[in-house]
């Protein structure tokens, strides 16, 4: 036996060298424009080499490899893979079944069987990439679901996980009018600064990438929005998680919440509602990027039974149109998030009509949903179509810019190199 493996040891040495001399597959994709994350180019072509981008540039430069897969592309836009900048993969559309309901009655056998739907159809809608803000109640199930993914199991997007997200105690809910009653909560309570430090550890101990909290809630007088934790135990929360290099992104929808997540060094504000012109100012210029979830207040208002086109807007649809408007007068950097999950996964594209109509310009939208995204959320070799990059990639009909609803006309997702949707 030893005689024959030593005899087929220079066979296995040369099997071994030979694959590693294989070259790599190219795929010359040839649409008619391409959008690179930053700009829009026409009459250029993309070739893919393996998993990553081997050139983008001009069709009259190109010098086309022998044997090369080729796959014609006309009428089309090629975009990086979109990306989703507030999403909650264990959650469904409010009007199926309500968050509290969602919580408490389902099981998290069917909130992770919704789940793995859930990642297919973001994916298959062309976004690549996700930011999953909490898993309301299901633990450090969106961990699991990632390696899921990143093991090819299941198709998904690549996904930064919250795992539970963190609230101060007894501002968050599930709650009950018996005072008895000990609730599963959705979110991780945690107060001061032992709480605080042990929680964070705790989660990025449990496979947290990005660190949320929030910074107010519904638990004011009247159950009106109200600051929850302080500004002192932000800005310890941003220290903890920030020394294992992790960001921390804030739920905030008060002016004094959003200021002291602000003066805190928080990466990105998620919905900010209240955010008045000075609390916008104070955004640009401490570099806080504000994801403003347009979809999911637009999607909340019609589940209480507004028409839109119809009826007339609702006070928070027309506040969260305002606030919006001030942020971009700020210049401060809008992140594209929708807070899906509040309403249908795979409609994810929903916030980008949503953000052209409330007056930004169609270019800057594509650029927040994917080079603004990846810089913010530091997702290195994404979100550009650049030599060197990831081979993640959307192909729509039509040109977005023309008409920012082609967004929705999905033709070809590619994600690591791989067509996982033709």
């Amino acid at each position: 036996m030893k005689k024959f493996l030593l005899a087929l040891l220079p066979c296995t040495l040369a099997l071994t060298q030979l694959l590693a001399q294989t070259p790599e597959a190219y795929t010359l994709l040839k649409p008619d424009r391409v959008f690179d994350g930053r700009d829009m180019h026409t009459g250029w072509w993309v070739l893919i080499k393996g998993n990553h981008i081997e050139a983008a540039k001009p069709a009259t430069e190109f010098t086309i490899p022998a044997g090369i897969k080729i796959i014609d592309l006309k009428g089309t836009t090629l975009l990086p893979g979109l990306i989703e900048g507030h999403s909650h993969l264990f959650l469904h559309a409010y009007n199926e079944t309500s968050w509290n309901d969602q919580v408490l009655t389902e099981s998290r056998a069917e909130r992770t069987a919704r789940a793995v739907t859930h990642a297919r159809q973001t994916l298959m809608a062309g976004f690549t990439s996700t930011r999953d803000l909490g898993t309301e109640g299901a633990g450090y199930d969106d961990v699991g679901l990632k390696a899921a993914i990143n093991k090819g199991l299941i198709p998904g997007p690549r996904i930064l996980s919250a795992t539970r997200a963190i609230v101060a105690t007894g501002s968050y809910g599930p709650k009950s009018t018996v005072a008895e009653m000990d609730l599963p909560q959705g979110a991780e309570e945690a107060d001061g600064t032992d709480g605080l430090t042990h929680a964070i550890r705790s989660q990025i101990g449990h496979g947290a990438d990005v660190i949320k909290l929030y910074a107010d809630y519904r638990w004011g007088l009247d159950d009106k929005p109200a600051p929850t934790f302080t500004e002192a135990e932000l800005k310890l929360a941003v220290q903890v998680a920030n020394s294992s290099g992790r960001p921390v992104v804030v739920h905030a929808s008060t002016a004094e919440g959003m200021r002291r997540a602000i003066m805190a060094g928080v990466n990105t504000i998620e919905h900010g509602d209240g955010g008045t012109p000075e609390i916008f100012k104070l955004m640009k210029e401490h570099n806080v990027a504000l994801c403003p979830t347009l979809a999911a207040g637009e999607a909340t208002s019609a589940y209480k039974g507004w028409k839109k086109g119809t009826d007339p807007e609702p006070d928070r649809v027309k506040q969260k149109q305002i606030s919006f408007t001030n942020a971009l007068k700020a210049g401060v950097t809008i992140c594209m998030g929708g807070d899906v999950g509040v309403f249908a996964h795979g409609d994810n594209a929903r916030e980008m009509l949503l953000m052209v109509e409330y007056g930004m310009k169609p270019l800057d939208v594509l650029r927040s949903a994917t080079s603004v995204n990846a810089d913010v959320f530091g997702l290195k070799n994404l979100g550009n179509i650049k030599l060197g990059y990831l081979a993640d990639l959307v192909v729509l009909s039509g040109n977005p810019v023309e008409d920012i609803k082609n967004v929705k006309a999905v033709k070809l997702v590619m994600k690591d190199g791989v067509i996982v949707k033709d």
